[in-house]
């Protein structure tokens, strides 16, 4: 299984996508493109657009013993539902795909009454309930696909997808994966349908439901695309590719034509909300390139993200924040270099399961900071017992990306003097040559994006930024669209 299928494109949809049967009638259409240039599709499809939040709305009230809320929430998501598919499909089609809904939504108000008399909620529970939300978009998006000639055929995504036990964030086992998707998958293709499933969910080897984690849907296009070869894969979302910032903050931010693999792992992972930071390894690791595209203008190129990107006269290509961040300051001036320290340190954050996100350290202290802080109080219980520990919240992660940063003579001052005004606590950069970060207090992100974007990209490189958006934009009110660069 080691050729390439350059005519294979895995195809993500995200919420906004399939939000309703206007949103799907313009998937529908952009998936016939493809057909008509000779490509084979398979389409991993989001919940509808906040059916996730409902669904987790649903399984805490149940939780709690609130069953009339909860089946009034479930209730609410029937109609859309149904409302949807009675817009998309008609005559005999309609009515199996109405019993297919209906009977997906007595099962989940049978799973919420049990929830509520149990009166606990449990992460495989949890799982189970969320994964309604795929389960039902992808039945609806592929009825209405057959009905619109483009052979539609619905794949449960828990026969392809298998995690391990991990409820919440299951942990994909590749291998298994590919013989499943090869299994399922690969057999719908090369009888020229169009696979649709559900992002996100997937089960572990004794079929329990299990979900991915946030951006769940982009991370199982990455393992069908990585698993069968693929061409590309296509995140359709509803902005026109990756920015230079994020244009709430920037009405001037640029769409970036093209990135490399590298850049845009940095940029997911440091709080760029149109990728999921696991999407791309396995797209890196089978060198498939991944495009992030806009449903509601599908003529835009949107953003190509590949293993080597072109050299830019910019020393950046993006600035991404994360916010809602806490900085931890570890300070045992007796054992800071002592042998061990560290190692003891870092097992207390392990054990909570917590991720780091930045490390700063002197001749007494450790500084480190998190994003969260639901663990915090017992995090520090356990490090006082090596150091004295504080914590501030509220803080903000700046991250610029760019290729060879560190090749640019005089970068870190140029950068520096953009933000003089605003207070630095910290500054990393590392052995990375593509990001320099640094964090500030949340309140001043907003204006250390602005000057940023002023003193890096008044100037931009025609070949990898969009300059004919700026100029069509030139003298009109700015428009704010979605984020992508802001958590």
């Amino acid at each position: 299984m080691s050729t390439p299928r350059p005519q294979l494109v895995v195809m993500k949809f995200g919420g906004t996508s399939v939000e309703d049967a206007a949103a799907i009638r313009r998937t529908a259409e952009i998936v016939r493109g493809r057909r008509a240039r000779g490509l084979r599709a398979i389409v991993v499809v989001s919940a509808m657009a906040r059916v996730t939040d409902t669904l987790l709305a649903a399984a805490a009230a149940a939780g709690v013993g609130d069953k009339h809320g909860a089946l009034a929430l479930s209730a609410r998501l029937r109609s859309r539902h149904l409302d949807t598919a009675r817009d998309l499909v008609h005559g005999i089609e309609l009515s199996t795909l109405l019993g297919t809904v209906q009977h997906e939504f007595d099962a989940l108000d049978d799973l919420l009454r049990g929830i509520s008399a149990v009166g606990e909620l449990t992460p495989r529970t949890t799982d189970l309930v969320l994964s309604f939300g795929e389960r039902l978009s992808s039945v609806v998006v592929a009825a209405a696909f057959a009905l619109a000639g483009l052979e539609g055929a619905h794949l449960d995504a828990r026969d392809c997808i298998i995690t391990d036990n991990s409820y919440g964030k299951a942990v994909p086992q590749e291998a298994l994966i590919e013989q499943a998707l090869l299994k399922h998958a690969l057999p719908l293709v090369e009888r020229d349908l169009t696979p649709v499933m559900g992002g996100f969910i997937g089960s572990n080897e004794a079929g329990i439901t299990t979900t991915l984690g946030r951006g769940g849907s982009d991370f199982s296009a990455a393992l069908v695309g990585g698993a069968l070869h693929a061409g590309a894969i296509e995140i359709w979302t509803d902005v026109n590719g990756i920015m230079t910032t994020d244009p709430r903050i920037c009405p001037d931010a640029l769409r970036v034509k093209t990135v490399s693999f590298e850049e845009a792992a940095e940029l997911a992972y440091f709080g760029a909300k149109v990728l999921h930071p696991a999407t791309i390894l396995p797209a890196v690791q089978k060198n498939i390139p991944v495009f992030v595209l806009n449903s509601r203008n599908a003529a835009n190129e949107g953003t190509r993200i590949t293993a080597v990107a072109p050299p830019c006269r910019s020393p950046f290509k993006c600035i991404a924040v994360k916010k809602r961040l806490t900085i931890v300051d570890i300070v045992a001036s007796r054992m800071l270099m002592s042998h061990g320290y560290l190692k003891a340190v870092f097992d207390v954050f392990d054990r909570h399961r917590v991720a780091i996100d930045m490390v700063s350290t002197s001749e007494v202290s450790i500084s480190v900071t998190v994003d969260t802080s639901e663990h915090l109080p017992l995090i520090a219980e356990d490090l006082k017992r090596i150091a004295d520990v504080k914590y501030e919240s509220g803080k903000a992660l700046v991250c610029l990306v760019g290729e060879d940063i560190r090749g640019h003579a005089g970068i870190s001052g140029k950068v520096f003097t953009a933000i003089e005004h605003i207070n630095v606590r910290m500054i990393s950069q590392g052995a990375s040559e593509i990001n320099m970060s640094f964090m500030i207090e949340e309140d001043d992100a907003a204006e250390a994006i602005r000057s940023l974007h002023r003193r890096f990209f008044s100037d931009p490189d025609g070949e990898i930024f969009d300059l004919d958006a700026r100029a069509n934009t030139a003298g009109a009110p700015p428009v704010h669209m979605p984020a992508v660069a802001v958590q």
